[in-house]
């Protein structure tokens, strides 16, 4: 009985065997005619060394350098519009006409009052020569005569308030207000700005106040005018920081003689500081940022990187590479290798390398996530990623 139990485990071992065989064969075999992975398409550029302007930048508001909503300071009934909406004007031109009938009579009546007063002076100056009369008559005459003086004055000036004229030279605005509209004191009338030259303030954190100084370049971009750059000078830093954001407030100074920039208008401000540095430049997207370093992934000829490898396994053993040849055939495959790099300042799409990259090298720009040591390429430039030092985005 035992004899034949271990026969029966003996077959069953035998069979198990030749099962495990069979299907070690059958999946040798699906593995030999799987298809092996192609090259991975990615696009790459060249290293190249830039010229940098190191810059501050910021966002700002533009303002006019004279700004006003002209109003009345009296009230009273709009007689005449003397201008258009948009229009440019010269300090002093009139604007606004308001009736002024009743208070050029009453100037008038004083006047005349204060004509009186100064011919009863006069006559009792010579009744006085003749010691007619005091002294004292005489002093209530001049006293008379300089209280009625003072109210023609006072009403001359309000006869002036409803000339209503603009305080200084600048591009009007739209008006609502028209003739037979009642004014109030305080009622605005229209806008008047001052646009050119034109103003743009912004902020900058008060760490960086060590690189600012009055004369710098301010180059402005707004979104009113997608790529056209408006070059000014700083003119003003402020006096004080504040002490909510520690932030200094910066005003430059644009020329606008097409009055394109508007006051209100958002604006984004770079300020040129310190001398033009040249960097070893790559997109942004080349970079894979990682807790441990920056890599980014070179290509190069296959049997390149190959020699290059044999080089480094027998110089880790200590014996001596046999020398081969580094020149790549023009069939030569291309392959991708890893390799870090230490990053420094950015530009809009670029970033600047300063270390373990060199000029010339071919570099990935997109596709790193299919990409490991010695992974095949292919090369295609068809898409590009961006690698604008000032980019303007644009929603559409």
């Amino acid at each position: 009985m035992t004899k034949r139990m271990l026969i029966m485990l003996g077959g069953v071992l035998l069979l198990v065997a030749l099962l495990g065989i069979g299907f070690f064969l059958h999946i040798r075999t699906l593995m030999a005619a799987a298809p092996k992975p192609g090259p991975q398409t990615v696009s790459a550029t060249l290293a190249t060394t830039l010229e940098w302007q190191p810059q501050l930048a910021a966002v700002g508001s533009i303002a006019a350098v004279r700004g006003v909503d002209v109003t009345s300071e009296i009230a009273g009934l709009v007689r005449s519009i003397e201008f258009k909406s948009g229009q440019e004007v010269k300090a002093g031109a009139v604007l606004v006409q308001l009736n002024a009938d009743s208070d050029i009579a009453q100037l008038q009546s004083l006047q005349a009052a204060a004509e009186l007063s100064a011919s009863v002076l006069a006559r009792d100056k010579l009744q006085f020569e003749a010691q007619a009369i005091s002294q004292a008559q005489v002093d209530n005459d001049a006293a008379d005569l300089k209280s009625r003086r003072a109210l023609v004055a006072q009403q001359a000036a309000t006869v002036a308030k409803k000339t209503i004229r603009a305080p200084f030279s600048g591009k009007l605005g739209i008006t609502t207000v028209n003739p037979g509209q009642y004014l109030n004191p305080g009622d605005k009338i229209v806008t008047l700005q001052t646009i050119d030259p034109i103003y743009v303030d912004f902020y900058l954190p008060q760490k960086q106040m060590g690189g600012l100084v009055l004369g710098q370049t301010v180059s402005v971009l707004t979104d009113g005018f997608p790529g056209q750059a408006f070059v000014g000078k700083v003119t003003a830093i402020n006096a004080k920081v504040d002490t909510a954001t520690r932030n200094v407030q910066v005003e430059a100074t644009l020329a606008n003689p097409k009055r394109q920039l508007l006051p209100g208008m958002f604006a984004n401000a770079s300020v040129d500081v310190g001398e033009k540095k040249r960097y070893l430049t790559l997109p942004q997207t080349a970079i894979t940022y990682n807790p441990y370093g920056s890599t980014i992934f070179v290509i190069r000829p296959k049997s390149e990187a190959d020699a290059e490898a044999k080089a480094a396994s027998a110089a880790a053993s200590g014996a001596t590479a046999a020398p081969s040849p580094a020149a790549s055939g023009a069939g030569d495959s291309l392959v991708a290798q890893q390799i870090f790099v230490v990053t420094g300042e950015t530009r809009g799409d670029q970033v600047a390398i300063l270390k373990g990259l060199k000029e010339g090298q071919q570099v990935v720009t997109s596709g790193q996530v299919k990409l490991k040591n010695n992974t095949p390429v292919v090369i295609d430039n068809s898409v590009q990623p961006a690698n604008n030092p000032n980019p303007t985005p644009q929603e559409h």
